[in-house]
């Protein structure tokens, strides 16, 4: 796609959309309360939702979007929703974010390699290559910024290891004094 206007991203959407769900098996037999059910599911907990219709179709696809205002248009949204399509948001200063678009550059960098694309379709025909390399192969990233720093003070300063087990409380367990114990300290000497 050369052009991401919503005139035009908005049908190539529907259409990729469509092919997807065309190739998704049939949703099983739901009452409405079901399907309500599903739909609510996905919004509970979100920090903007939009109004539900009153008659949903089962819920068949999951859409992640980024929270640009042109995918959360009334059409856009109603068509997805009619077809069974539940779009989620990405949040806002996710850090997660940070990592997802590190890729970006690498990919870019990797595809066009010092080179000038001579089309559109060229630069498209680079990228997609780039990324089914990437894909067949990829490097993990691990998030290693200051929220890790941050985290990782915060266990040190507030969990207090359980044994050799791995797991952690927030606060002391305090041990009772045992028959050992009191047998030690009676045998020491207090001057």
């Amino acid at each position: 796609m050369t052009s991401a206007a919503n005139a035009v991203l908005h049908p190539w959407l529907q259409a990729e959309l469509t092919a997807i769900l065309a190739t998704l098996p049939e949703p099983p037999v739901q009452t409405e309360a079901e399907r309500r059910a599903a739909w609510e599911c996905w919004q509970a907990g979100l920090t903007v939702t939009f109004t539900l219709p009153d008659r949903l179709p089962p819920l068949r696809l999951l859409l992640v979007l980024d929270n640009l205002t042109g995918h959360k248009t009334p059409s856009l949204v109603l068509w997805l929703v009619e077809h069974g399509v539940m779009p989620l948001y990405t949040p806002l200063s996710g850090a997660w974010l940070n990592m997802a678009e590190s890729i970006q550059p690498i990919l870019v960098r990797r595809a066009l390699a010092g080179d000038t694309p001579a089309s559109p379709n060229d630069l498209i025909a680079r990228l997609e290559a780039t990324a089914r390399g990437w894909n067949a192969d990829p490097t993990p990233f691990e998030w290693a910024g200051q929220r890790l720093r941050r985290r990782q003070r915060s266990r040190q300063r507030h969990h207090h290891a359980l044994g050799g087990s791995g797991a952690c409380v927030r606060r002391p367990i305090h041990r009772r004094p045992t028959t050992l114990d009191q047998w030690r300290r009676s045998c020491q000497v207090t001057h």
